[in-house]
């Protein structure tokens, strides 16, 4: 075709351009072609028409969520890509550990120092990794009185995080904590050992008191 030449359309042409302008391109230009035996009107032709008129085809290029990939449960052949000799050689095995993860690696039952100060024992090798450490006083405090009731943390009465033993540990409501850091009552862990009781029998009064005040707001 000489350049410049102007390429021209019928009517039902265009009509049936912009109709099937979803089409993938290529489909839509072979056929086209094939439907009004236009052998003079090349893809690139075709495309700068769609452009021209606007007519797009609604695809942005991108994957949809929820789309389902084009190799969905294709496997590779052998001997190509991840199933090549060379491939598997460098491919990680389950359950095994190389390298650097041989070396930080801990077994179950290793304790540690959290940076709270607390003690920490690994009880399992699974997933989440927060989930691998659990603190040492819960275990044991749980082990005597049964899980922690929802909405309550232990307390540590001595100010030792590292004294795990459970008579050292005490349910308190979460609410009650900033009555007991000095930022809505005392601070527990600076007054004299004989007036911890008392502190912390006053921050469970603040938190009753102040969930009170709560609730009756509440009310209509």
């Amino acid at each position: 075709m000489t350049r410049g030449r102007r390429i021209h359309y019928s009517e039902p042409e265009l009509d049936w351009i912009k109709r099937s302008r979803a089409l993938p391109r290529k489909d839509g230009h072979r056929k086209f072609c094939e439907k009004f035996e236009r052998g003079d009107v090349t893809l690139t032709h075709f495309n700068s028409l769609c452009k021209r008129k606007g007519w797009l085809t609604g695809r942005t290029g991108r994957i949809e969520k929820g789309a389902e990939p084009w190799n969905t449960g294709m496997k590779m052949p052998p001997g190509k890509g991840g199933n090549h000799p060379n491939a598997r050689k460098t491919q990680f095995q389950p359950g095994t550990r190389q390298g650097v993860a041989t070396k930080l690696y801990k077994p179950i039952g290793t304790e540690r120092v959290s940076r709270d100060g607390y003690l920490e024992r690994k009880i399992h090798d699974g997933m989440p990794l927060q989930s691998r450490w659990r603190a040492v006083h819960l275990i044991r405090w749980e082990a005597v009185n049964g899980p922690v009731p929802k909405g309550m943390c232990l307390k540590c009465l001595d100010g030792n995080h590292r004294n795990t033993e459970p008579d050292n540990w005490v349910a308190i409501p979460r609410g009650a904590l900033p009555f007991l850091n000095g930022h809505r009552g005392h601070n527990y862990n600076e007054v004299p050992d004989e007036l911890k009781p008392a502190v912390l029998a006053l921050a469970r009064l603040k938190h009753a008191k102040s969930k009170a005040a709560k609730r009756k707001k509440d009310l209509p």
